[in-house]
């Protein structure tokens, strides 16, 4: 199904900005990029630039926060899904040419004092990924505290290893990161994942 000029334009936005930040991105370059008249981009966001931005990265950071749980659901131990999230991490980023960083942290980072509508919406983004994956791990069986916590090392770790690893180009700081992490996880068990209408359903009372 052909996606919609709205559709086009938010995915190109978010692609551009994984790639040169919010500054580095024009309202030409998004035109240029989504095969949208730059007319176009106004009639769908009449807020211009900061409102594209704003929903790319909601957009992103939806499909962004899915990527965990995918690569956890194959483990039911908890060591080894934190290893594998940075191995496969590190994977992506070499296959990319270290491009592959989430557009919501390089904005988040950029604008975080300067841009209020956009620092809010990338708070957002972190806050639902850090309520998801607490959820997520839940439903796995850890507690709600142990879950959050987790979950706020994952993240934590990953995006700064991510911004080492694309200003170095190597994939160590992930790899490492996910072997000085995963020794403390190791042996605490992952109860199968419950799938409910492809979203996971928590367990906890």
């Amino acid at each position: 199904m052909a996606r919609s000029t709205r559709e086009s334009i938010l995915t190109a936005a978010a692609e551009l900005m994984r790639h040169r930040g919010y500054a580095g991105v024009g309202m030409k370059d998004i035109a240029e990029a989504s095969g949208a008249p730059i007319g176009s981009l106004y009639h769908h966001f009449r807020g211009g630039k900061v409102e594209i931005a704003r929903e790319a990265l909601t957009n992103a950071g939806h499909a962004y926060g899915l990527l965990i749980p995918a690569v956890v659901d194959g483990y039911d131990d908890l060591g080894a899904a934190v290893e594998g999230i940075f191995a496969q991490a590190a994977e992506d980023m070499a296959q990319t040419g270290f491009a592959n960083m989430c557009p919501v942290a390089s904005v988040a980072g950029e604008i975080a004092d300067t841009v209020e509508e956009l620092r809010t919406a990338t708070r957002d983004v972190f806050t639902a990924w850090i309520d998801g994956g607490t959820a997520y791990f839940v439903s796995r069986g850890l507690g709600r505290t142990m879950g959050r916590q987790v979950t706020l090392a994952i993240v934590g770790a990953l995006e700064g290893a991510f911004l080492l690893a694309r200003a170095m180009r190597d994939a160590e700081p992930l790899l490492a990161a996910g072997a000085t992490m995963a020794p403390q996880f190791r042996g605490i068990a992952l109860v199968p994942p419950a799938h409910v209408g492809g979203a996971t359903r928590s367990v906890a009372t």
